[in-house]
């Protein structure tokens, strides 16, 4: 049942009905991780991953900020120095994935992250259902996994 819900959630975002496009109201989504050291989150995100810097605040103390690369953004934020980032596969085993991010070409993305020194949880390849992809493990040790639904 799970494995069917996921192939058809992602049925559904990589190919939205028409009607359903002309009437959505929602644009994105961008999930907010708990970091440990803003700076180094930041510099993982954009050096590793190829993310730009949206905006980071306030101007007095930097705390949050945001990131993003073609469309899509995560929330970084540091809270106290004993709050410390919790990643899923850290409470449970299984779920692994702190974001799932629907990409169209992940061989090419793949090829950048390898060049540019990401930390590969799971090299390229298919997983559940049908998924061709790859995961990356963020400074803070977030899961990121950049998937694409291919029937072959």
């Amino acid at each position: 049942m799970e494995a069917a819900m996921r192939t058809n959630s992602t049925d559904a975002a990589a190919n939205p009905a028409k009607d359903e496009v002309a009437s959505r109201n929602l644009a994105s989504i961008s999930p907010f991780f708990i970091v440990k050291d803003l700076q180094v989150s930041i510099s993982y995100y954009i050096e590793r991953l190829g993310f730009q810097l949206d905006f980071q605040g306030p101007d007095d103390g930097p705390y949050y900020a945001g990131v993003s690369r073609d469309g899509i953004g995560i929330m970084l934020k540091a809270i106290l120095p004993d709050v410390l980032p919790q990643p899923n596969h850290t409470r449970h085993e299984w779920a692994r994935w702190d974001a799932y991010i629907y990409t169209l070409d992940p061989d090419v993305l793949f090829d950048e992250f390898s060049q540019r020194g990401a930390s590969f949880v799971k090299k390229l390849s298919f997983i559940d259902e049908a998924l061709w992809g790859f995961e990356v493990t963020d400074a803070d040790g977030y899961v990121l996994a950049f998937f694409h639904l291919r029937r072959d």
